[in-house]
């Protein structure tokens, strides 16, 4: 489906991320909890993936609406899903001024759109069209569960660094065999330092490359690339005059959304779950124009 390389940057993305965890593992009592490392992190992954509908809309206390509270949401969801070949999700509403959308659920036949009061307010209906074809897009090329495993082995990563922080210095991860069996404490070290900063890097780029991807694929499904760059385009002053308090809720929500929601002031691009609108923009433009986004 795609000529571009983001199925491809993400795979090498998440063969970095892994390849920390299991660095971890192998630094630690000289390799012998390896294997636990990466049982621990497909277990977090199942969970936050198993459970993701249920955390994302509690995050943005969304309520579920009925065709006769929401009949232009219904309206578009049902041409699109059905174009697309894919079960119709759930839809909700979040009731924020801060103009936003976001997909959510473990598979297409247990998912869920939420749109924002705000959002539903500031955009018209050819662009709220092109927003619902984005955030099918995530549910049909199961981006929930990419970044659920990437946010559940980054998470490992941080929890286990801290770990190495309190313990691994004094002796708490020794083999018990002599010195020759205890971890390196300048491996240990560093480890506990960098590894966190660079998952955490890894986790915002393959953020970025799904959002880039369901921009592509929604343009394409609904067939007007400049209605989702104007929609974009209303979202970056949107969300700019309303935005999110960093709760701890959001901010682990805040990767689904198709805009920021928080303040874009002091964020590293590298720390950033999404990529600059104006690179988004650009994108959408070129497809309208017959170019294949770069």
């Amino acid at each position: 489906m795609h000529r571009h390389f983001n199925g491809l940057k993400t795979a090498a993305l998440f063969g970095a991320i892994w390849a920390i965890l299991l660095g971890l593992g192998a630094v630690i009592g000289s390799g012998r909890f390896i294997w636990l490392f990466a049982l621990f992190g497909v277990g977090m992954t199942v969970y936050g993936y198993w459970n993701s509908d249920k955390i994302a809309i509690k995050a943005m206390h969304a309520y579920p609406v009925s065709e006769a509270q929401a009949p232009e949401m219904y309206r578009i969801v049902r041409e699109l899903s059905t174009k697309a070949g894919e079960p119709m999700p759930r839809l909700f509403v979040s009731p924020t001024e801060a103009p936003n959308a976001f997909a959510t659920g473990r598979n297409p036949s247990h998912s869920a759109v939420c749109c924002t009061e705000g959002i539903l307010s500031l955009l018209n209906e050819r662009e709220l069209r092109g927003v619902l074809g984005h955030e099918l897009m995530h549910v049909y090329n199961r981006d929930i569960l990419t970044s659920s495993v990437a946010a559940a082995v980054a998470g490992v990563i941080t929890s286990v660094a801290q770990m190495l922080m309190w313990f691994g210095m004094f002796g708490g991860f020794g083999g018990g065999g002599g010195d020759d069996n205890r971890p390196n404490p300048l491996a240990m070290l560093a480890m506990a330092l960098l590894a966190p900063v660079a998952a955490t890097v890894i986790q915002m780029a393959i953020s970025r490359t799904r959002e880039y991807d369901a921009d592509e694929d929604g343009a394409k499904l609904t067939g007007d690339p400049l209605a989702l760059a104007s929609a974009l385009r209303k979202l970056e002053s949107g969300t700019a005059r309303a935005p999110l308090a960093p709760q701890p809720a959001v901010v682990n929500a805040s990767h689904m959304m198709i805009a920021n929601p928080f303040r874009a002031k002091d964020v590293s691009r590298l720390f950033s779950t999404h990529p600059p609108m104006d690179e988004r923009i650009a994108r959408l433009e070129a497809m309208a124009s017959g170019h294949q986004p770069y």
